[in-house]
């Protein structure tokens, strides 16, 4: 069986990548069963709580993150560079329960799957 990473590299708003990649995770979900979910540079701000982009006319899409888990994806990681450059490295609670990583964690754990999908 496959193993697919996603990755999100943008900002939850401003663009539809965020929203896009996680439809796409989604309709996969139902195929594939090894899946992992990867939140690097802007990309770590779609799992930020408390966000309300109903304020600049945007859909709130970020809180369905949280229903990764019954779609049994049970694979999330967040950079801790990205955390820092951004000042969220203090930040306890996400949306997801995500495992914060170093850069270097990020690519061992890439390079173990067969397939890496970005948004």
């Amino acid at each position: 069986m496959k193993r697919i990473a996603f990755i999100f590299t943008h900002g939850p708003h401003g663009n539809a990548s965020g929203r896009e990649g996680l439809d796409a995770l989604l309709a996969i979900s139902a195929l594939i069963e090894d899946l992992g979910v990867f939140f690097i540079g802007d990309g770590v701000l779609q799992l930020l709580l408390e966000q309300h982009p109903e304020k600049i006319l945007s859909r709130n899409y970020v809180n369905t993150f949280s229903v990764l888990p019954i779609y049994n994806i049970q694979e999330y990681y967040l950079c801790r560079v990205s955390l820092q450059e951004r000042g969220l490295n203090q930040i306890k609670k996400w949306v997801l329960d995500a495992q914060v990583l170093e850069p270097h964690e990020l690519r061992c754990r890439l390079s173990s799957y067969d397939a890496v999908i970005t948004f």
